[in-house]
This record gives C-alpha cells, structure tokens and sequence, in this order.
C-alpha cells in the first residue's frame, strides 16, 4: 500500500471496516487506483 495523503488514509480505514465481498472488492480498487494517484505526489 502506498496511500500518502491524509484524506485516502481516512478513507482506507473507512473501508478497511466494512465486511462483505463488494466492500472487500471496493477496497482493493480504491487501493490500486489511491496508489497510483499518490504515486505522484
């Protein structure tokens, strides 16, 4: 994981929280596209 802002580390532990196949499948789209948007900055 290299999420580096502060609001898409919020919000990493947000749906880091949810359960359920969708939520598992949210999280781990919102990780790769958070990642490469941060990778940037």
């Amino acid at each position: 994981m290299k999420i580096k802002t502060a609001c898409g580390l919020e919000k990493y532990d947000e749906l880091k929280k949810r359960t359920g196949f969708f939520a598992k499948l949210r999280l781990q789209w919102f990780v790769v596209f958070a990642s490469i948007r941060d990778a940037f900055k």
